[in-house]
């Protein structure tokens, strides 16, 4: 049923869907309290209160534009995006090196893959969705030609560490809260947050260019502007200091277009099994 749903949406415009999803957007907002409060805080905490009325229409979007992104034909999806700083990842393909895309969960990241896929075969990592319904979805989606998936286990870590020692390049999501023992706390937006340390170790490893990018959501349903930043900090240090140097990168993204991020996503939790950031200071002292 959700398939079909996703699929009968993916034939209207893109202005369409995207009105429709500012509208959910608000609904959503103002008949849940928890999400309310969550984005509320994190926009609170972030220092861009000011966006809220903003993100909470382009939350909805993000939603409702998923079976255009997922279902439509790939040929009609990209005459909706155009790309800026493309020469970065092409000197880079050219000279035969590996590179990591960190793609936090700002505009449409959803695109950013499939559009990178049009140009050169590239391997994300994949966690499929803990909703059943959802995997057909996803997973056909995200695996379509020049796009490869890796599991989010250790299998999938060697096929990632592989694939860039081969020169080819890899897409990580730095933001998503990793599992007990996969990350560390470091701060995000002044806030200890669990974060994943396997993209330094994957670039190191693979003596890689990191690359951050993410498709801003044009206003009116106009489309999607993918923008290629070079990532200019070291990763030497702790794996602690390199998360924080990872999480200062999407901190500085975040700022070209704060109403864009995933506000409501739980970002701050702890996961299952992890020491709580409090308990991990007061045990270093």
């Amino acid at each position: 049923m959700l398939v079909l749903l996703f699929r009968f949406l993916s034939i209207f415009p893109l202005p369409v869907l995207h009105a429709l999803g500012a509208a959910l957007g608000w609904v959503v907002y103002l008949s849940s309290p928890s999400y309310r409060r969550r984005m509320r805080d994190n926009l609170a905490q972030a220092g861009y209160s000011a966006y809220l009325p903003a993100a909470i229409a382009e939350a909805g979007k993000s939603i409702v534009e998923l079976p255009f992104i997922w279902c439509g034909a790939p040929e009609r999806v990209s005459r909706h995006a155009s790309d800026e700083n493309w020469q970065l990842v092409q000197t880079e393909l050219d000279a035969g090196r590996g590179i990591v895309f960190l793609t936090p969960h700002l505009g449409c990241f959803e695109i950013v893959a499939q559009e990178i896929a049009l140009r050169t075969e590239l391997t994300v990592m994949y966690r499929p969705p803990k909703k059943a319904a959802l995997k057909p979805l996803v997973e056909g989606a995200r695996a379509r030609d020049n796009l490869l998936l890796a599991p989010a286990n250790m299998s999938g870590v060697r096929i990632l560490a592989k694939t860039l020692k081969k020169g080819r390049p890899i897409g990580l999501l730095p933001d998503q809260v990793p599992q007990e023992g996969e990350g560390v706390w470091a701060e995000f937006f002044g806030r200890p947050a669990y974060t994943m340390t396997l993209p330094a170790k994957l670039a190191q490893m693979g003596d890689a260019t990191v690359i951050v990018t993410y498709a801003e959501r044009l206003p009116h349903g106009k489309g999607y502007l993918i923008r290629f930043v070079p990532f200019t900090d070291s990763l030497d240090g702790t794996p602690a200091q390199q998360a924080r140097t990872i999480n200062a990168a999407m901190e500085q993204l975040i700022a070209r277009a704060p109403a864009q991020y995933f506000w409501s996503y739980n970002r701050y939790k702890v996961p299952a099994g992890a020491t709580a950031p409090d308990a991990v200071q007061e045990g270093a002292q």
